[in-house]
């Protein structure tokens, strides 16, 4: 095989025009994001310490902010938690986590007019009728719970309604992805956790783990499986993407795949760019040097880098169109990774993007009670399942 051309388009990829009849589409479907990652970028940024500091205002610091998800049509917004891997070392990971949680319902709090704490699928129905934004809570990186069922137990009393069970390294109990397997998938406590999970009705989220982790969670699970944020690696093949055996599995559990909006993640040569990033990074890590060090040695190389090839909204709409072709259109829908990621496909930048997705549907061919479906329709199904397991 020759080189691969890291900037040659497929045919019918590039930048489109929404329609009236898409934007009436948007506006009447029930659009829900299953993955935002704002609350850990506010903290990071301090902007929660800034006085004035408002989501109703345009937050040029994010790409996330109550005017674009308005603009977005986004009626539920599920806010992680995303507690970094560095706890696994430092310790502090479920403080940390509560911290995020707290900081997620005083932004609820705070902007009453436009959210509302939603921690059932009646209460998203509900907050969007009344034309609020439903705020869900989410936790990404099980290693949070510090190996204490009471912890994921406070979650759950906090509102949390899904935990991500890995992030990008391996826990103490559940091989992540991009991280060398330790337990051949799920230890004994890490299935524990999954049957805590469903008792609870907390969503399983599989996103970020080893494809032997999400094996042993469909087998142990009694409630429908998630993957938040995840897209499919018969298109780009990211270590972090879904085998097509794993998008049928967690269908057959009575669950969901989100796609993710990472163009890295999304685009057929994100996966060969993706490596090159891993090898670096590995090579890094074996110099012993300090974070700061390291950081600083990864910001060069990345600068130096070739610039990724462009990512359209038809990218994003092929990993949809092939999850349904695999799973059904009952399984798939949108978990877009914001505030979690540098920047998204064009035309989509921020949460102000989502009626782009319906055009793109629509200009494909998929039906009203389809497009309905992948918006926001099949998660509120899974959270009801769950709900009642």
């Amino acid at each position: 095989m020759g080189p691969i051309n890291l900037y040659a388009q497929p045919a019918g990829h590039g930048e489109i025009t929404l329609s009236e009849e898409a934007l009436r589409l948007h506006q009447e479907a029930l659009v829900i994001d299953g993955h935002n990652d704002m609350p850990g970028n506010i903290l990071d940024k301090k902007l929660n310490s800034k006085p004035g500091f408002t989501l109703n205002e345009p937050q040029a610091e994010l790409q996330t902010d109550i005017p674009r998800l308005r603009k977005g049509g986004v009626d539920a917004q599920v806010f992680v938690a995303y507690i970094s891997p560095d706890h696994m070392r430092t310790g502090g990971g479920n403080s940390a986590c509560i911290e995020q949680i707290e900081l997620i319902h005083q932004l609820v709090n705070s902007h009453a007019d436009a959210l509302e704490l939603a921690v059932s699928a009646n209460d998203i129905s509900r907050i969007a009728g009344q034309g609020k934004i439903a705020a869900l809570v989410g936790v990404e990186g099980g290693h949070a719970i510090e190996n204490d069922l009471k912890n994921l137990e406070r979650y759950y009393e906090l509102g949390t309604r899904y935990m991500t069970l890995t992030h990008n390294e391996t826990t103490d109990w559940a091989d992540a992805s991009y991280d060398a397997p330790r337990h051949g998938g799920l230890s004994s406590f890490g299935k524990k956790v999954v049957k805590s999970m469903n008792r609870m009705g907390m969503l399983v989220d599989v996103s970020h783990s080893s494809d032997d982790t999400v094996r042993d969670v469909l087998r142990v699970s009694k409630a429908p499986v998630i993957a938040s944020h995840s897209s499919a690696k018969a298109i780009c093949p990211s270590r972090r993407n879904l085998t097509d055996e794993l998008i049928k599995g967690i269908a057959g559990s009575g669950g969901i795949v989100m796609i993710n909006f990472f163009p890295l993640f999304i685009v057929p040569e994100g996966g060969e760019v993706e490596q090159r990033y891993i090898d670096f990074s590995i090579a890094l890590r074996g110099k012993n040097l300090s974070p700061e060090q390291y950081r600083e040695e990864m910001n060069k190389w990345e600068k130096q880098q070739p610039p990724m090839p462009k990512c359209y909204v038809g990218h994003l709409v092929d990993h949809i169109d092939h999850i349904a072709k695999v799973a059904g259109i009952d399984h798939v829908g949108l978990g877009s990774d914001y505030d979690g990621i540098t920047y998204g496909p064009e035309q989509m930048p921020d949460v102000s993007g989502f009626p782009y997705v319906t055009q793109e549907l629509l200009n494909r061919g998929y039906s009203t009670a389809g497009i309905g479906k992948i918006l926001g329709g099949n998660f509120l199904r899974v959270l009801k399942e769950v709900e009642k397991s």
